[in-house]
């Protein structure tokens, strides 16, 4: 298993930039895919980006495609989530999510995520 703790929210303006990083724990992190997501005020739980063990391929919801890179460190097993160019429609709770290996990839599916962080706040001001 593998345990999450999200970092680097915070509050920025519009039109900037903020970089999440999400520690994990556990021997086995080379082994998962990673998933971020974010929950805006009165809404629910939504994809925000995906990447595959190694790195290679990484996903996006249409909403962020351009402005956020997902990248991850296996050396150091953090995943990170590079937010630029940042919208007011941006603010929310963001969370790492682990995947266990094995089986096709649903990245934007919720529970296909078996590990969560505990959330970072993302505020952007207009």
């Amino acid at each position: 298993q593998v345990q999450l703790v999200e970092s680097g929210g915070g509050l920025v303006q519009a039109g900037g930039s903020l970089r999440l990083s999400c520690a994990a724990s556990g021997r086995t992190f080379s082994s998962y895919r990673m998933g971020w997501f974010r929950r805006a005020p009165g809404k629910e739980r939504e994809f925000v980006a995906a990447i595959i063990r190694n790195g290679g391929n990484t996903y996006y919801a249409d909403s962020v495609k351009g402005r956020f890179t997902i990248s991850r460190d296996n050396a150091e097993n953090t995943v990170y989530l590079q937010m630029d160019s940042l919208k007011p429609e941006d603010t929310a709770v963001y969370y790492c999510a682990a995947d266990r290996p094995g089986g096709p990839y649903y990245y934007t599916d919720v529970r296909e995520h078996d590990y969560w962080g505990q959330g970072t706040q993302v505020t952007v001001s207009s």
